[in-house]
């Protein structure tokens, strides 16, 4: 089964990937590893902040990895790109 979700991208990674926000079909349930494979097979340039990018699903901060993400359609899913500043 799967749902329609909206990719949500802020910062680097919005111009790594092209675009702020688009949707996407994905497994309802998959692990954080996963989900984040899939939106880096869809933008590979984003795999240069890979080690340093923030998931956050229905606005909460995911850790990617193995816990597994339940969704449904409509929710968002936001790449949050390490942020810099002084």
């Amino acid at each position: 089964m799967t749902c329609e979700v909206v990719v949500l991208y802020f910062a680097k990674s919005s111009e790594l990937a092209g675009v702020r926000s688009e949707n996407v079909t994905l497994p309802r349930e998959l692990t954080s590893k996963e989900l984040w494979e899939r939106i880096a097979a869809l933008h590979p340039r984003l795999r240069v902040i890979e080690d340093h990018v923030v998931l956050a699903v229905r606005q909460k901060y995911v850790t990617i990895g193995d816990e597994v993400i339940k969704l449904s359609s409509g929710d968002e899913v936001a790449i949050i790109p390490p942020i810099s500043g002084g």
